[in-house]
């Protein structure tokens, strides 16, 4: 239940539900895309209805991380792990749902080259024991990879970024997609202003990719 309402040290935003949604408070926009608020309106898409609090909310109304762990056990935190907590299958289609959608775009933006390339080894992957897995876990976890800003010197770190890193033609997919996805993300920590300090989550990031290889 604690997890489902996070502020992590050294960032600018908070993070709720089972996909860690990133949710923007008024001063504390960053590069990365905010999903909280597109979680939101598929919830109640899908007949959800919201804590009374929370409608009409636009901005995560916690200002900062201290704010918000003095009201982390606050009546209005407590309804919204309660909420999170029960609407987590819903959660999970909506991961799973960006998937779709979020690959005509990858392949609408990627080089015109690159295209027919990028289909193929995302199609291989989809057909791999754990593959489709892998895909929608780290396009949630880090993304698109088609957006302007979420980059590091011209860099990004998203799904599309990890596609283009791996080889054209692999026996193993999974295991070369894991291996694209740790190169673009210690690609990112060397990019990464210092002051940000991302080698402190690269370990846990591997972690994560790890447990793609991990029969189920």
């Amino acid at each position: 239940m604690e997890g489902l309402t996070s502020w992590n040290k050294g960032e600018s935003f908070a993070s709720f539900g089972i996909g860690h949604f990133i949710w923007y408070c008024h001063d504390g926009r960053e590069r990365f895309k905010e999903t909280f608020p597109a979680l939101l309106t598929f919830l109640e898409q899908n007949g959800v209805s919201l804590p009374t609090w929370l409608k009409g909310v636009k901005e995560c109304p916690w200002n900062s991380r201290e704010e918000f762990y003095e009201n982390i056990h606050s009546p209005n935190m407590n309804s919204l792990r309660q909420f999170l907590f029960d609407t987590k299958s819903l959660q999970a289609l909506f991961i799973a749902n960006r998937l779709e959608l979020s690959f005509i775009e990858i392949v609408e933006r990627c080089p015109e080259q690159d295209k027919n390339r990028i289909t193929a080894l995302f199609k291989g992957l989809v057909e791999e024991a754990n593959g489709l897995y892998a895909l929608i876990d780290y396009l949630n976890f880090k993304g698109e990879g088609t957006s302007a800003t979420e980059r590091y010197k011209g860099q990004g770190w998203g799904l599309l970024q990890v596609l283009q890193e791996m080889p054209d033609a692999s026996e193993r997919p999974l295991m070369d997609f894991v291996r694209a996805a740790k190169a673009v993300l210690y690609q990112r920590v060397k990019n990464a202003p210092p002051e940000r300090n991302e080698a402190q989550w690269l370990k846990g990031w591997c972690n994560r990719l790890d447990t793609y290889l991990v029969p189920w």
